[in-house]
């Protein structure tokens, strides 16, 4: 793992050289999920404090789980009120912690506890880094309250560019209360993501793009997207792989070398992110080091993942 930071480190420099890579602000240095030396140094916390979905993905499925380290679970949802103080308590006890964000465990910007949190947490917190994570149905409109509330780094969820394509990968969207399924909620989803992605970086945030790889279905659309993202205004992508859950349950995840390649591919056209954890919506503690036993004064919730 260490090697694998290294060989990423690397390949930032080689970026920079050729002109790439001039986006990214000093503070990132300290975002374990943005920058490969910090993925090994920094904490980052996530509260769950949002538990509506807007979008049915076909490989999600959300709960309420204590075992399970993937997204879309978590050991309890909080209350905005909760997590500030949840901060409040890991600030005082923990020096590096750098990130605060809310990654769930439905969909931030579907649930107004997201914003109500992330106003306690930066006026009580202003150092911190906020983060969050979208499926980007909503961003275009609320990039500048999110900007407003102290966020500065954010990551969609994209992964694919053809209607046809996302059709068969998601069931379904809710937007204005109503249902849309199909090739219809396909093709609204990527426009709103698309428009979204440029609101977010025009603001000032730095994007980043995660792409869920499905192999058979996404391969060339993961690589769509990293050109689409970077000509929009992200900075960095990272392709994960498939976990088999739900709709998709039978389906198999992509070999190492499929997973290479199309990060290989993708980097032509943005800085690839290799180290993400896929981590719960309560995670805690730094990413890159091997999961540690909960201390006997850890609240149950505060889930070290590795």
């Amino acid at each position: 793992m260490i090697e694998e930071a290294k060989g990423v480190v690397k390949r930032v420099e080689e970026l920079k050289k050729g002109g790439r890579g001039s986006r990214f602000p000093h503070w990132l240095t300290c975002h374990p999920c943005f920058n490969p030396q910090a993925h090994f140094q920094f904490s980052r916390m996530h509260l769950p404090v949002a538990p509506k979905c807007n979008v049915q993905c076909g490989y999600c499925k959300r709960g309420i789980d204590k075992c399970e380290y993937r997204p879309g679970v978590t050991c309890k949802i909080m209350s905005p009120e909760e997590a500030a103080k949840l901060v409040d308590e890991a600030a005082k006890k923990d020096e590096r912690l750098r990130v605060v964000a809310i990654a769930g465990p439905g969909e931030p910007l579907f649930n107004e506890e997201t914003f109500e949190t992330f106003r306690l947490v930066n006026e009580r917190h202003p150092d911190l880094i906020k983060c969050i994570a979208t499926n980007g149905l909503l961003l275009e409109e609320k990039a500048s309250l999110l900007k407003s509330l102290g966020v500065r780094a954010v990551t969609v969820t994209i992964n694919a560019l053809d209607p046809e394509t996302a059709s068969k990968i998601y069931e379904f969207i809710i937007l204005d209360g109503k249902v849309i399924e199909g090739i219809e909620a396909s093709r609204i989803l990527i426009e709103r993501q698309l428009r979204g992605l440029k609101a977010a970086a025009g603001q000032g945030l730095v994007v980043k793009v995660n792409t869920v790889l499905i192999p058979g279905l996404n391969e060339r659309g993961a690589v769509e997207v990293a050109k689409k993202a970077a000509e929009l205004g992200a900075s960095m992508q990272n392709i994960i792989p498939l976990i088999p859950l739900h709709h998709f349950k039978d389906h198999r995840p992509p070999t190492c070398e499929e997973l290479r390649k199309t990060r290989e591919e993708a980097s032509k056209y943005i800085e690839q992110f290799r180290l993400c954890k896929q981590c719960r919506s309560d995670s805690y503690g730094i990413p890159g080091l091997e999961k540690k036993e909960r201390a006997k004064d850890q609240e149950p919730y505060l889930t070290f993942h590795a």
